[in-house]
């Protein structure tokens, strides 16, 4: 059996916006917060289950108690201040810990408090925001130009065959294009690509093409009022890149965190809080990143599984096992949803509800699978 982690994402942003607190609320992790930059120096980890009442329906259904989630993992990267590009602060450290993840949660200040200092003398998430994304846009902008030299180089020279000069024209093309973007100081993600394209700058590990959810931390004060300027000022950023938005009250967060369930569960209601400030960033996470869950029984064990929309059966064998994914014949599918109904599998196929799936069909969000294959 392989690793069944749903994805990471880095926790970033500006010193003393409240990433660490921000952890310690979602990943319940225990992280330093301290009043002054760079507390957090190497990234905190945390890996947290996904909440997933399917997942509990599943082991009933099954009479098993032997139940793995899957997980998101969660790093606090140390503050990025002006400069970071070029090595300032912890720039160097700062990035190398970005390049690792697969997302980022990009935390931005929307409180007021005196007693937490800024590197700023005033609260403005726009400013904020760019500030970091200049940064990431000016680390991408020198390996984009490294890229390019050699590129060119290779435009230039003379021992390349008619079709490979066409495909580093077209490469030279698409690099003087992201160039061009990051110039401007935007990030790769909000500029229009085909997929060709989007495919081809994958090894390249740009920055800024890494998915982002703006985190807005709010006080206690701003979560009866959505319409509030700072926030106003987040979802415009994040309508501008095609990224996602939400607010946690981090400081409230951090405090529930530590509370026992039962107390934490009346502390919402009492604050008007419908969901966990992790269950809602899983989601959005989940919705950003195109990511669903399917389900395998093995043995008596249940487990879930993540991965992008769209993936073919054999692909997805191989995350349970890379043995499924080489030997894949053919999978047995049903949905979770028609399984619950009938209450047991047996009935289930007595109905006829379990289909048989080839090497073309992509699961589905809430599939349970069982793949047969040959070693």
């Amino acid at each position: 059996m392989r690793d069944n982690l749903g994805l990471s994402c880095g926790i970033i942003g500006l010193p003393n916006v409240g990433k660490s607190m921000a952890f310690n609320a979602l990943a319940r992790a225990g992280a330093s917060v301290s009043d002054y930059p760079f507390c957090t120096i190497e990234p905190n980890v945390g890996v947290v289950t996904v909440p997933d009442e399917r997942l509990k329906g599943l082991g009933a259904i099954v009479g098993s108690e032997d139940i793995t989630p899957t997980t998101i993992k969660f790093l606090d990267i140390a503050g990025l201040i002006k400069g970071a590009s070029k090595g300032e602060g912890l720039g160097n450290q700062f990035l190398s810990h970005v390049r690792e993840v697969e997302a980022m949660v990009h935390v931005v200040r929307c409180f007021q408090d005196g007693r937490v200092s800024h590197i700023e003398p005033d609260i403005n998430p726009e400013r904020d925001i760019e500030m970091v994304n200049l940064e990431l846009a000016l680390a991408d902008l020198e390996l984009v130009e490294r890229r390019l030299e050699k590129v060119e180089k290779l435009a230039r020279s003379g021992e390349h065959v008619r079709v490979l000069q066409a495909k580093v024209k077209e490469e030279r093309g698409l690099l003087t294009k992201i160039k061009s973007w990051l110039g401007e100081g935007k990030p790769v993600r909000s500029l229009s690509m085909n997929a060709a394209e989007s495919h081809s700058i994958k090894g390249l590990g740009l920055l800024t093409s890494k998915p982002v959810i703006y985190l807005a931390n709010v006080g206690e004060d701003m979560l009866c009022t959505p319409g509030h300027p700072y926030l106003r000022k987040v979802m415009e950023v994040a309508a501008r890149e095609g990224a996602g938005v939400m607010t946690v009250p981090a400081k409230l967060e951090a405090e529930m965190a530590e509370l026992g369930e039962e107390e934490a569960e009346e502390f919402r209601r009492e604050m008007g809080i419908s969901q966990v400030g992790l269950t809602k960033l899983i989601q959005a996470c989940y919705s950003l990143l195109g990511l669903i869950t399917f389900y395998t029984v093995v043995e008596g064990k249940v487990r879930a599984w993540t991965v992008v929309r769209g993936t073919k059966a054999p692909e997805v064998a191989g995350k349970v096992h890379s043995d499924m994914k080489t030997g894949f014949i053919r999978a047995e599918v049903i949905p979770f949803e028609d399984l619950n109904e009938q209450g047991s599998l047996a009935v289930a196929r007595e109905k006829g509800l379990v289909r048989t799936e080839g090497k073309n069909y992509a699961v589905l969000d809430g599939d349970v699978i069982y793949f047969h294959f040959q070693i």
